[in-house]
């Protein structure tokens, strides 16, 4: 299928693709799906008077979708847990706590701090995001803050929790594709991994400063304590989760383990119907509270439903990029003019950023990159150690700054903004890249080959 797509023409293609994708979506303010499923029937179409059968698009197209089913799966048992968790008044309770311990002006370094551990703890960006991120969220929003700034904060931390441990799925996948020993990895990452945290938590700790929540916000949060109803309760599914992590339980196992542990607390006291509504439609208040309702009301399957739909395109999209040999007809000449070390990890960086763009999967996008230089690494005497460590600093961490990639949807949705919005302040995914190239060209804690 290659060389039915010359390099010349895939090129062209990738680069309509990118026009259409950032007009549509940065330009108008489109949802993604409706370009990214033109640029996908247009894909097949000049595949097809290319020579390329219906079939050999459709393959490739299915073959993308399926890298993503353990993700797409996980969305709908995350947003049962989200409807189960309020609905059993583990999140509400989680807020109680945050609005009684936090000041405004420490907030944001101490959400940074908390997402970061808990993301450490239990290997998942995702995983955190839906817990203790959804309550960090309500917390700063009623504080006051930009909620946008509340989201990059948040994100950033689950983001180096996820990126700095040892259960992590995206680590321990860079780990295979370097072929380096997990804990030496890790060891690694942190040349670029601390230094991109501490000057994320430094611009927090200035920006919490800048803020003093109003005699109107502190009035708005007394008038809510009372109607949150926290319970010791919540201690329970919170162990399960980090039990679960610590026993190096997949996602998918441990997200069903503390469904079925909430599910019982909430069926103890409410109706089997009342159960399968909560798990497909989401958590609905009885509070006539506009502000409790803007915080509480969500959840449920049916909430993720868009993003499913968005992302399965984005797979079906990145599936026929690198099916159809596009990606790789493009990079091949590229590949084989680097020569120097600085130029080869920078090339690594905008392949894996590219990627996630193009691909909206973080998978693939560290996948891709990893393959394809990998020789190049060896030829130019880095260690699979500079390779493992670039991948991530790119094709993982940039996901979430992606509209249409898997991260960064997910990221959206649950914390319901946008991910133009929080792009921005997502400081740790923004400077991880750029820390790369630092070590790159001052050749600090770059592993040479022995």
């Amino acid at each position: 299928m290659e060389n039915k797509l010359t390099t010349k023409l895939s090129t062209t293609l990738l680069i309509v693709v990118i026009f259409i994708l950032a007009t549509a979506v940065i330009g108008f303010g489109l949802s993604p799906s409706v370009p990214i499923l033109l640029v996908i029937s247009m894909i097949v179409l000049v595949a097809r008077l290319r020579g390329v059968s219906w079939q050999e698009s459709q393959a490739a197209l299915i073959k993308g979708i399926t890298s993503g089913i353990v993700p797409l799966f996980l969305f709908l048992l995350i947003g049962a847990l989200i409807a189960l968790w309020l609905a059993t008044g583990v999140i509400p309770t989680m807020v109680w706590v945050g609005f009684k311990m936090l000041n405004p002006q420490f907030f944001l370094p101490t959400a940074l701090l908390t997402s970061a551990i808990v993301g450490t703890l239990i290997g998942s960006a995702f995983t955190t995001l839906s817990t203790v991120g959804v309550a960090l969220m309500g917390v700063g929003t009623l504080m006051g803050l930009n909620p946008a700034l509340v989201a990059g904060t948040i994100l950033s931390g689950a983001i180096f929790g996820d990126k700095s441990s040892p259960l992590s799925d995206s680590t321990n996948l860079a780990s295979a594709i370097s072929e380096t020993d997990l804990f030496a990895h890790i060891k690694n990452l942190m040349w670029t991994t601390l230094p991109a945290f501490g000057v994320t938590f430094l611009v927090t700790i200035m920006l919490g400063f800048g803020h003093h929540s109003g005699v109107g916000t502190t009035q708005k949060i007394a008038s809510l304590l009372p109607l949150l109803q926290p319970t010791w309760w919540a201690i329970v599914p919170l162990s399960v989760l980090v039990v679960t992590a610590w026993f190096k339980l997949p996602a998918i196992a441990a997200l069903m383990i503390n469904i079925l542990v909430s599910s019982a607390a909430f069926l103890a006291q409410h109706s089997v119907s009342d159960f399968s509504d909560l798990l497909v439609h989401g958590f609905k208040t009885t509070s006539n509270n506009p502000t409790l309702i803007l915080l509480l009301n969500r959840g449920g399957m049916s909430s993720m439903m868009d993003t499913v739909m968005m992302i399965m395109l984005a797979l079906a999209l990145g599936g026929l990029l690198d099916g159809l040999g596009i990606l790789k007809a493009v990079m091949a000449p590229v590949v084989g003019h680097l020569q120097s070390q600085g130029s080869v990890v920078l090339a690594t960086l905008l392949t894996g950023i590219g990627a996630n763009f193009l691909v909206g999967e973080q998978y693939l996008a560290t996948i891709l990159p990893g393959q394809l230089f990998k020789d190049s690494f060896t030829r130019v005497n880095l260690s699979g150690l500079a390779l493992g460590r670039t991948i991530e600093d790119s094709g993982t961490v940039t996901n979430y700054l992606v509209p249409w990639g898997v991260a960064g949807a997910f990221a959206a949705q649950t914390l319901g903004v946008s991910v133009l919005a929080f792009a921005p302040f997502t400081l740790f995914a923004l400077l991880s890249p750029v820390m790369s190239i630092a070590s790159a060209l001052t050749g600090i804690g770059l592993k040479q080959l022995k």
